[in-house]
């Protein structure tokens, strides 16, 4: 017998600062803009997933990291695990193109 784990609904609890972050985030990634977003990760030196040290380079903006900051803890972490889960939604090509970005190492 399996078992099905489903991760349960956590609720945002500052929706209007959660919604400016997370703006910011699908702006950066946007089919527009996830190339120039990803050089200027690698111009700064920075990995990809390293996600509070972006915000506060101001790669997502000045404005991201403010609203970020007044964010709970909960939805802190609501907001890293969709920026993980949207990094890994650019394209094959991109993220070969930066794989120094990308590398665990």
């Amino acid at each position: 017998m399996t078992a099905l784990r489903e991760q349960g609904l956590i609720s945002v609890t500052d929706p209007q600062n959660y919604g400016a972050v997370q703006s910011a985030i699908e702006a950066a990634f946007s089919a527009a803009k996830v190339n120039d977003f990803l050089k200027s990760l690698q111009s700064a030196g920075l990995r990809i997933r390293d996600f509070e040290l972006v915000l506060r380079k101001g790669i997502l903006g000045a404005p991201a990291a403010t609203e970020y900051s007044r964010l709970g803890n909960g939805d802190q972490g609501l907001i890293r695990e969709f920026y993980l889960a949207t990094l890994e939604t650019v394209a094959p090509e991109l993220r070969t193109k930066f794989f120094r970005l990308y590398a665990y190492y």
